[in-house]
This record gives structure tokens, sequence and C-alpha cells, in this order.
């Protein structure tokens, strides 16, 4: 934004004069929001090891390269049970949604009806992850149960109020914005919540340290949640891959629509947030990129590329029919897929 590539207003208003106008830039801004549910416990735990100070072992490359030990993906039906009621309720919002995405620009609110509806109708009720559980066990006389909200349907935006670039940008995530969310964590933390109840997890745990045994209706659950989530720092989507029309600002070749020879690479091009941590992801995006840019150079002996907003391949995408853009799929993500597949990731866009 601040090199003068963005919605016009927002140029405006922090002093910037507009080169490109692409009122996308900042939208549709989507996180993974987590929690969790720890139980006490006096087995020994890599929390405890490491609180040993007498534990030689805690000082060796191999413990000090411990992450977590388990991690899984439950899908909306092992969440809400009815996966297509909860599909057809979240629809029932969407002009409700619509209405509160922060942008008067009618590209960038068709852009989040696009990607609303494909997270609905072709996520939703499919065995794709939209919930992450994972078991940590880095605090001493603890074992959380974590659950971490995939897909939001709350979507927030990213922009700047000063043209100095020393000043850090406005960031609202929008959190909780849409009750689907609160639904979804709500569930994910009683799922939690029986995988520590059961055995043979439930073997070695003394007690529920929190929430704790007296949240048990869904409105406590809820007021809990509210004061209890936190980001998994994992951001993405502001700088959608959408056609034009739709509020996008990246074409299917990583240009920025409008301007030669500029790419954005990184993981705020992907317009639905993934069901993974977003490394990997965005590593496999990277090398995609790279695929891209070297076979443009190879055909054309040439940087010259003619801008992305001026048609052909890399045009403004009017022949969407409603759907999101998709790559083809390369050897590079295909490999990438398989991996986190082997490692228990649910990997679906």
């Amino acid at each position: 934004m601040r090199s003068g590539v963005g919605p016009k207003d927002v140029l405006d208003a922090a002093g910037v004069s507009t080169v490109v106008e692409l009122p996308g830039v900042g939208q549709h801004l989507q996180d993974h929001l987590a929690s969790g549910v720890v139980f006490t416990t006096e087995a020994e735990t890599a929390g405890s090891v490491n609180a040993n100070t007498t534990n030689t072992y805690s000082t060796t490359p191999e413990f000090l390269s411990y992450v977590n030990p388990a991690i899984a993906y439950a899908n909306t039906a092992d969440l809400v049970g009815d996966a297509a009621s909860f599909r057809d309720e979240v629809m029932a919002r969407l002009d409700t949604s619509a209405a509160q995405v922060p942008s008067s620009d009618s590209s960038v609110i068709a852009g989040f009806k696009a990607v609303y509806t494909a997270s609905a109708e072709k996520l939703l009720t499919t065995t794709s992850g939209q919930m992450e559980l994972l078991l940590a066990l880095n605090s001493p006389g603890a074992i959380t149960v974590q659950a971490a909200l995939q897909r939001p349907f709350s979507h927030g935006r990213l922009y700047i109020n000063s043209s100095n670039p020393f000043d850090p940008p406005v960031i609202d995530p929008a959190y909780m914005a849409n009750p689907a969310d609160l639904t979804m964590l709500r569930e994910g933390l009683k799922l939690a919540r029986k995988i520590g109840q059961t055995e043979p997890l439930n073997s070695v745990i003394t007690g529920e340290q929190s929430p704790g045994a007296n949240i048990t209706t869904d409105d406590q659950w809820d007021d809990w949640i509210l004061d209890n989530l936190h980001t998994e720092f994992h951001p993405s989507c502001s700088c959608s891959m959408l056609p034009k029309d739709l509020g996008g600002v990246v074409d299917a070749h990583l240009k920025v629509y409008g301007l030669d020879n500029v790419r954005v690479i990184d993981s705020s091009v992907f317009p639905i947030e993934w069901a993974a941590h977003m490394m990997a992801p965005t590593y496999g995006l990277a090398e995609q990129a790279a695929d891209i840019i070297k076979a443009h150079y190879s055909s054309s002996g040439s940087g010259g590329s003619g801008s992305s907003g001026s048609g052909g391949s890399s045009g403004s995408g009017n022949n969407h029919s409603g759907s999101l853009p998709r790559l083809s799929t390369s050897s590079t993500f295909a490999a990438i897929g398989l991996s986190l597949a082997l490692m228990g990731f649910s990997l679906v866009l």
C-alpha cells in the first residue's frame, strides 16, 4: 500500500498517491484461532524433563528439537454431527456476513461471497480438516489438548493509516465475527476434553485445570472461549489470488494486477486458509512460483511481459463463472501434498 497499490480511500487517507487502485489489497484476512483444555498430571512429560535441571537429556539437540508429540484434524461431522445442516446454517448467514465486509467496493464484497460459498459448499461437508487437535506436553505437570479453528468464516483486514514505513500497519482480524467460528471452536474444545477423559490418556490425568469441570453448557463454553482464545500466528489471504472483478490482487501467475513483473509469493495470496501450519504450503507456493518464473524467462528470453491487468492469460479473470481460480497441480505441489498427508495433515484447497 505504501507503494501506492491498494484501496484508493485507504491510500488517500494515509497520504499516499495511488499508482494502481486494487480494492482487495488487505482484505479477506484469515487466521487460525486456538484454545486448549489443560489437564493436570504427575506423569513425566517434555515439560517436566525440561524443568528438571539435573536431567542432562534436557539439553541435548534431540530434546531441544521437540515441538509437539501428536496432531490430528477433525472434520465438520466430527465436530457438529450433521455437516449438511451446519453448512445450511452457515450459508443462511451469507448476506449478513457480507454486510460486515470492511469495504464498500462491490468487487471485494463479491470476492468475499465467492470465498465464503466455496468454504461452505465445497469443504464443510467433506472429510477435510476443520479443527486442529494438538497434544502439548511442554509444561511441567500439565497435558494440554489444544483445538485450533482452521478455516474461519470471519474475515478481517490489514491496512495503513500513514505513509511512514516505520509506522505499524493497522490490523483488524475480526475474530469470531461469524457465529459459525465460535460454534466450531466450542465443539473442538469439547472433543479435546473428551480425548482427555478417554483411555489411555485418562490413565495419566489427575484432573482438569482449565477451563474446569464447572464449564458445561454452550453459553459457559462460549464465554470462556472469548476470554481465552489466541492466534496461532498464521495470518494469510490478504492479497488473494482471485479474479480482479472479485477483488483479487494477484492472478494465477502470482502477478499483481495492473503491474509489470511484480509478483506476491507468500501466504497472503491464498484465498482460503489452509488446514495446516503455514510453512509447508508457503514453501510449496514458492516452489510453484519458481517454476512459473523460470518458465516465463525461458520462453520469453527477457523480462518483458505486459501488465497483468491488461488481458490474456494473466488478465482480469472475468471467465471465472463464479468459481475460484485454480493453479494446475505441479509435481512439486503433489509431492508436498503427499508428504503432508503422511504427516497427518489434511491439505485441501
